[in-house]
């Protein structure tokens, strides 16, 4: 079974995803905000894909990407950002951060959430 990491501090998004995932199978652990996402992945949760947010209290999801992009081993692990905004600017970024996907929050469909992550891990 395939784990998935969700950094994400919308209550109501972080249980759709989790729901979702479970659905098809996924074991899924939660952080509701960066620092908690990045304690969870130092101490080697080893997750096969990353969600992540990118505007949460405590560390937001840049920094967590920049911490990410400091372990060779976490480096691995596919990204996906969930955020509110799409903008080339931010995007440009993300994608220099290590991430390999994104998805925009007000057009949110969990099917097309589902297919990225299929896709990104070969099932």
């Amino acid at each position: 079974m395939k784990k998935i990491l969700i950094v994400e501090d919308d209550e109501i998004m972080i249980n759709l995803l989790a729901k979702k995932l479970r659905d098809h199978g996924y074991i899924v652990s939660l952080a509701k905000d960066g620092q908690v996402g990045l304690s969870l992945l130092k101490e080697k949760e080893n997750p096969d894909l990353i969600l992540m947010d990118l505007v949460m209290p405590k560390i937001d999801g840049y920094s967590v990407m920049e911490e990410i992009q400091k372990d060779e081993e976490l480096a691995k692990i596919p990204l996906i950002v969930i955020s509110n905004s799409g903008q080339p600017v931010e995007l440009d970024k993300i994608k220099e951060l290590g991430a390999i996907d994104w998805l925009v929050k007000t057009e949110f469909n969990p099917q097309e959430l589902l297919e990225k992550i299929i896709k990104q891990l070969g099932e």
